[in-house]
């Protein structure tokens, strides 16, 4: 019998996280925390990351408190019975060195057997890991959420929200970070209080600085608040790429203080601070005036002032006058205590006291001392409250106080989960528990003909079949269902219109032609537009009222046509704009009154021509017809009847404001409801009658002499005139919506048009562009 050999696999980290800390307890809360500041270059990804870059570190030691945050939150949680009975927490915090690299990788080990990173993989490990707290860097909640959101882990970040690329991600992230927009809003109002509208800002990450470009500085400018620069940090590299980021920064110095701001917002993170602190005092330069170094730092509340251990000599006179947007913290009765009584020596399942002390106090321990050189021997007795501010702070910042909340909104979450219960009279009785706890195998069959209609579907009968078994077919247009099954579907409300699904109702939306949208635009530009070049004429013509083209063609019918081809164009005002009860009584009425006018002064000065040129025939009974009583007498007589027609339309159902709820599926259209309709069409069809009498009259004065005769221009601006007013008609009943009114007013203009344009046009050229055939005996000659 043969026996193979057992071979274990092996699995290791390539780039091992060694500063860890971790308590045992029933359920564990994971923290990756940024605590140590690592001098490498940019991790590519593109080949492992050497060993020796885990000896190229500096320690923040302003963030140790972000450890004891977390450490004394579960540790008054575990003593407190009355939040989780029976139920203990621990932690398991760790940092990330390589911000994506180690970030990605922690994700993983946290979802591992402990101390051995197999993706996927937990094998006789009884730790329970409920949350994972991370922060307070952007990119490494979103490096984070990338990888545990796919295992719908709950996540609490307490740092900047990052922008989230899928939305179901948010739903097992929680922000302990107000959002960016408050705290914009916030500067915006510090600026205005100090009257500071001459500003500068620097961002951490170009796509912050693309985001504020996008979508916050429209809120600056329209307070009046101007930008002179908008910069990104250089991201801090070194070795080979040190050269080309010391160039970046120098660029970025010069920006800074070449400019005459005052005010520079600094819109960064925790540890922005370090590398402003290199930028302003390793590229100090004494060619550029003190008053222009001389700014106010404007910090986001994300921001705090750390440092790392190379940095304790440099100046920080350039934050005197500085201001910072804090996060809400306050004092934690037992905290300074807490922290008080730890110490390296006790403390030895914390991975970071070690490291902290020696940076913090500038000490080595003897057992790291290999070549017996050593300034300072660390006793591990130091005390805390020694330490300056800038080094570590022994009140509650604000970072921390969110991680200790954190903490705390992860327990109650526990204690909510245990504390859940069916209420009152809702009780389970054996068969509903079994119902309720049954596999998926278990589920009760269904014996029916066919599946229920969905929503925005109605039963169909087939014939042939009982009355269980129907097809299902889509609600018609204008019809909706909103429940499942039903036998018809329903048409929405009047003011309502269905959605795509055909399964709810939606608002109409109130439309009609405005002054304000294009096609209201272009129509009162064109009515204002001959409304001048008709007043133009009428002015042209009174101006050379004694000549004699102006006075064969009868002047006095030519200004009242103008004037009433001038108010033609005006009344389509009448049209535009929502309708009210002057605007309807008024619109149609001025309309048909003026153009009566204007036909009939067309008719009478034809009729007068024709009747002139019979009156010179020996014995003619004409004569007495000619002059300027037959011509006001037809006038009159038209103005008279038409609105004798209005008068009565006005009495009987006049015109008033209404809604058109059907002709348009998804709008409401306001408009003016004629009263009407055989009114309406009596003051069109008597503006017919007269436009073919005109027509007709002008037809037959065609042959007459030329001199005097314009029967030939009155003749095609009636063919104009009919052709517009032939064509309305269908299109008016075709047309539905607001663009019924803009069909009529179009129509209006065009007539009223053709009617300038064919009649005065040839006149207004001899006399402006031809005066010579203006004269008496050019008329006689012809």
């Amino acid at each position: 019998m043969l026996i193979s050999p057992i071979y274990n696999c092996k699995f290791s980290s390539p780039l091992p996280v060694v500063h860890k800390y971790y308590q045992s307890g029933d359920l564990i809360i994971a923290a990756i925390i940024y605590q140590v500041f690592f001098l490498s270059n940019e991790i590519t990804f593109e080949s492992l990351p050497s060993r020796e870059v885990l000896d190229q570190y500096l320690f923040l030691t302003h963030n140790y408190q972000h450890t004891l945050a977390l450490a004394f939150a579960v540790k008054e949680i575990n003593e407190n019975s009355g939040i989780l009975s029976n139920v203990s927490l621990g932690f398991h915090i760790a940092t990330n060195y390589l911000e994506e690299y180690t970030t990605f990788l922690l994700a993983m080990e946290f979802l591992s057997t402990k101390d051995k990173f197999i993706p996927n993989y937990k094998c006789n490990d009884q730790t329970n890991m409920i949350a994972i707290i991370g922060g307070p860097r952007t990119k490494t909640c979103l490096n984070m959420a990338t990888t545990l959101c796919n295992y719908k882990f709950p996540q609490i970040t307490y740092g900047s929200p990052p922008l989230m690329y899928n939305d179901n991600s948010a739903l097992f992230v929680k922000w302990m970070f107000p959002d960016e927009i408050h705290q914009l809003k916030g500067i915006l109002h510090l600026l205005l209080y100090f009257g500071w509208t001459w500003v500068g800002m620097i961002s951490l990450y170009e796509e912050d600085m693309e985001r504020f470009v996008q979508k916050s500085l429209s809120m600056f400018s329209e307070r009046g608040i101007c930008f002179d620069f908008i910069e990104c940090l250089p991201k801090i590299m070194y070795g080979s790429e040190a050269a080309e980021m010391m160039e970046e920064a120098d660029k970025l110095y010069r920006v800074i203080m070449g400019s005459t701001v005052i005010a520079v917002i600094l819109n960064a993170e925790i540890t922005s601070i370090v590398a402003l602190r290199v930028i302003l005092s390793v590229l100090d330069s004494d060619d550029i005036p003190e008053e222009k170094k001389a700014k106010v730092w404007i910090m986001t509340a994300q921001m705090e002032f750390t440092s790392i251990l190379m940095q304790r000599q440099f100046s920080i006179d350039f934050l005197n006058g500085a201001l910072s947007f804090a996060i809400h913290s306050k004092e934690l009765t037992g905290f300074q205590q807490f922290m008080q009584k730890r110490y390296p020596n006790t403390e030895n399942e914390d991975g970071f006291i070690r490291d902290f002390w020696k940076d913090a106090f500038e000490c080595s321990f003897s057992s790291d001392i290999t070549d017996g050189n050593a300034e300072r021997i660390c006793t591990g007795e130091e005390k805390l409250e020694t330490l300056p501010n800038s080094v570590f702070e022994t009140t509650m910042g604000g970072h921390s106080y969110t991680i200790y909340n954190a903490v705390y909104a992860v327990a109650h979450a526990l204690r909510a989960m245990q504390s859940s219960k069916c209420k009152d009279g809702q009780k389970f009785d054996e068969r509903r528990r079994k119902h309720f706890f049954q596999s998926p195998w278990q589920t009760l069959p269904l014996s029916i003909c066919n599946k229920k209609c969905p929503f925005g579907y109605s039963k169909l009968k087939v014939e042939g079949k009982l009355s269980c078994c129907y097809n299902c077919r889509r609600c018609p247009e204008g019809k909706i269902a909103n429940q499942m099954d039903l036998d018809d579907c329903f048409p929405c409300p009047e003011d309502q219109h269905p959605n795509k699904g055909r399964d709810n109702c939606l608002p109409k939306t109130v439309t009609y032609l405005t002054f304000q949208e294009p096609l209201g635009i272009s129509l009162v530009t064109i009515s204002v537009s001959f409304s001048v070049i008709s007043a133009m004429v009428l002015g042209i013509f009174i101006k050379h009222q004694d000549t004699p083209i102006v006075k064969a063609n009868n002047r006095n019918l030519t200004y009242i046509l103008l004037i009433a081809l001038l108010l033609s164009f005006l009344c389509t005002l009448l049209f535009i704009g929502q309708p009210d009860q002057v605007k309807c009584l008024l619109r149609q009425s001025t309309f048909g009154i003026t153009f009566s006018i204007a036909l009939s002064c067309i008719l009478g000065k034809t009729t007068i021509v024709v009747l002139a040129f019979m009156a010179t025939k020996p014995g003619s009974k004409m004569r007495k017809w000619v002059g300027r009583r037959m011509a006001n007498t037809i006038v009159l007589s038209v103005f008279m009847v038409q609105f004798t027609i209005c008068a009565v339309w006005l009495a009987i159902s006049p015109p008033f404001p209404d809604s058109d709820m059907h002709s348009m599926v998804e709008e409401i259209v306001l408009e003016c409801n004629e009263g009407s309709t055989t009114m309406f069409y009596t003051v069109l069809g008597f503006m017919g009658f007269l436009t073919a009498v005109t027509f007709t009259v002008a037809f037959l004065a065609r042959n007459l002499p030329d001199s005097f005769n314009e029967a030939k221009f009155i003749t095609f601006s009636m063919l104009v005139f009919c052709s517009v007013w032939v064509s309305f008609v269908p299109t008016y009943w075709s047309t539905k919506g607001k663009y019924v009114v803009a069909v009529e007013i179009f129509s209006i203009l065009a007539s009223a048009a053709g009617l300038l344009g064919c009649i005065f046009s040839p006149k207004c050229y001899i006399i402006i562009l031809r005066p010579d055939l203006n004269k008496k005996e050019q008329l006689i000659k012809k």
